[in-house]
């Protein structure tokens, strides 16, 4: 194989909402920090550990747009994309570095409901006898399924 690739995959959960830049000429860019966990056990101790990697998430343009409409802190995403180094100055005049995941493909993980069940959660106490009650509503047809 004579060329080289760059791709990286990542199933997470935003860590923040989708922070947007506006540029002149009508482009934005959209950027998000997204947590991927490791959990194993330790096998000294038999306790479980749980490590969680930060990444540096950057959408652009329409897509970028549609994630700052859709997605909320918390919410699970799949995210495929190139990885991408800059660098810049600080204030001191020190060389800094930063690795961005450039996103290519997104997909939603969270639905609608569980978003919108996780936002209601911390808003309102939910009745017990309600909890366990499945509906059978229609919420409103929008559901963007392509069947």
């Amino acid at each position: 194989m004579s060329g080289t690739l760059n791709k990286v995959m990542l199933i997470g959960h935003l860590g923040d909402e989708v922070k947007m830049h506006y540029f002149d000429g009508g482009n934005c860019i959209g950027r998000f920090p997204l947590a991927t966990n490791e959990t194993y056990t330790n096998k000294q101790t038999n306790e479980r550990v749980t490590n969680t990697e930060w990444h540096n998430v950057v959408v652009r343009n329409k897509a970028a747009e549609i994630c700052e409409k859709y997605l909320s802190k918390g919410d699970k995403v799949y995210i495929e994309g190139r990885l991408k180094t800059r660098k810049w100055q600080d204030d001191s005049g020190n060389d800094r570095y930063s690795t961005e995941i450039h996103c290519t493909d997104f997909t939603f993980l969270t639905t609608k409901n569980e978003s919108g069940s996780n936002q209601k959660a911390s808003q309102e106490t939910k009745k017990p006898e309600a909890q366990n009650q499945p509906s059978n509503q229609i919420e409103d047809g929008n559901d963007d399924l392509p069947f």
